[in-house]
């Protein structure tokens, strides 16, 4: 498909062509995402982070699945690592084994169009982070030489030489140290121009190929402890090109600090002009009450200017070398979508359930729930909830509390809470609906209205009530 025939195919995918953004915060609720006015819920999972290197044989299946399941959102790094050994650089080639940083491999870009032309048809979002950190390291035990053969390195480029460029040989320390100088280079940090052009012309070949799409979010990286000089830069380079483009392409930045309290977090929370929307993926190395309670400092902490939350990584799978399990990556989901993130991908094996059986069912269950009750429409509210142990029950309440969705988890061995509903006449309607693969949905149940109400789900597996007055 040719650049001008797949813009043309994208504007009739998206409807028209109008001045707002095709997919910023909802006017009518600013917690979530709106796709040209209408409101969205982003939900998904995928096999891996970088999606777009994968062949189109194997990208098509996959992403139809995520479709097929309610999924809408898939994570995308331009990460070039090898860890499929079908990987390729941006960079072209030589003829003596060099790259040169200045001319680009058709390849790796014709890889990227086809993911987002691919995704577009299918109506899944992206979220693009530019630089991932362990992309330039070498401290990974099954790839210790990641940075030893990459392009950026002097000694696989005909660009730039060690002493010029002031980078070394290897870098074995673990990325979250922030050791590596390729993460200095901005005029705000140590003004590295040798290599910033090249870092530049990449970011802007990005944007080349990203711009005529209207389905992107953009993170500057992942996972970052970097200064927050060197999101900045970036942020303001992309605001720039989409703003000369006619565009506006919402941005964050995403922090490693698992604790969501941690100042290095306000870099985001703080600058709403520079980054339209915020990632909290590392609070999904939290469990329980914790997970809970930090996603809720974040929505409290952006009241008085809500902007979408995000998580575009739910860690969590069985025999995961964290001794993070399955049933941890089923109850950050649903802690998450209840607290009322914007955005829910399941993370790749084997650090999370990819798109597994576990995660396609966790997708259709809560797109079940959003048709009945849309999740835009009830906010977090556990002080509803009473004779309830930690981590036994989570729910969500509308503001008239004439609508509950009462989530519990598997892992707890009482579940029985008593809800708050209301001095009110009438019946409450329960719908339960089954979370694990081959569990039994139970039939509605009506029950009288009163002030308080018992529920107890009928199966041990992991279930959720949706709750209504009728």
């Amino acid at each position: 498909m040719t650049r001008s025939a797949m813009l043309m195919f994208l504007i009739l995918w998206m409807g028209q062509a109008c001045d707002a953004p095709a997919i910023e915060p909802w006017k009518e609720n600013p917690w979530y995402w709106s796709h040209h006015g209408q409101p969205v819920l982003l939900l998904g999972g995928s096999d891996d982070d970088n999606l777009f290197q994968w062949p189109k044989a194997r990208l098509i299946p996959q992403l139809e699945r995520i479709a097929r399941a309610g999924g809408n959102v898939i994570r995308n790094t331009m990460s070039d690592r090898r860890d499929g050994g079908f990987e390729v650089y941006p960079f072209l080639q030589l003829d003596n084994g060099k790259y040169d940083l200045s001319q680009w491999n058709p390849e790796y870009w014709q890889r990227f169009d086809t993911m987002l032309t691919e995704t577009a048809r299918r109506g899944i979002f992206v979220q693009i982070e530019i630089w991932d950190r362990f992309d330039y390291t070498d401290v990974r035990a099954n790839d210790p030489k990641r940075w030893e053969r990459h392009p950026y390195s002097p000694a696989n480029n005909v660009n730039y030489t060690f002493e010029q460029s002031g980078f070394a040989r290897r870098y074995q320390q673990h990325p979250g140290q922030n050791k590596q100088p390729f993460f200095f280079t901005t005029p705000k940090q140590r003004n590295n121009t040798v290599v910033l052009k090249y870092q530049e012309a990449f970011v802007n070949k990005l944007l080349d190929h990203l711009l005529p799409f209207e389905h992107v979010l953009v993170c500057i990286d992942n996972e970052t402890r970097a200064d927050p000089e060197w999101g900045e830069y970036w942020a303001k380079l992309v605001r720039r090109r989409s703003e000369a483009a006619g565009k506006r392409v919402m941005i964050t930045e995403m922090w490693d600090d698992w604790d969501l309290t941690a100042s290095r977090h306000r870099q985001t929370f703080d600058h709403p002009e520079l980054y339209d929307f915020v990632d909290v993926s590392q609070n999904n190395q939290n469990s329980g009450q914790k997970h809970w309670d930090n996603f809720l400092y974040v929505r409290n902490y952006l009241g008085k200017r809500p902007r979408p939350i995000n998580t575009t990584k739910t860690y969590g799978a069985d025999g995961n070398k964290f001794k993070h399990t399955d049933q941890d990556a089923i109850e950050r989901f649903w802690r998450h979508l209840l607290a009322g993130a914007a955005s829910i991908r399941f993370h790749r094996p084997d650090s999370g359930l990819g798109i597994n059986d576990r995660a396609v069912a966790c997708l259709a269950a809560a797109r079940k729930v959003h048709a009945q009750v849309p999740l835009w429409s009830v906010e977090p509210a556990n002080d509803l909830l009473s004779d309830r142990e930690e981590n036994e029950a989570f729910v969500a309440a509308s503001a008239g509390r004439d609508a509950f969705v009462l989530y519990f988890p598997a892992s707890q061995r009482e579940r029985r809470v008593t809800l708050k509903v209301g001095a009110r006449s009438g019946t409450l309607q329960i719908r339960w609906i089954a979370i694990d693969p081959g569990e039994i949905e139970h039939e509605s149940q009506l029950v009288p209205a009163s002030g308080e109400l018992a529920v107890e789900p009928a199966g041990e597996g992991n279930y959720v009530a949706v709750i209504e007055v009728r």
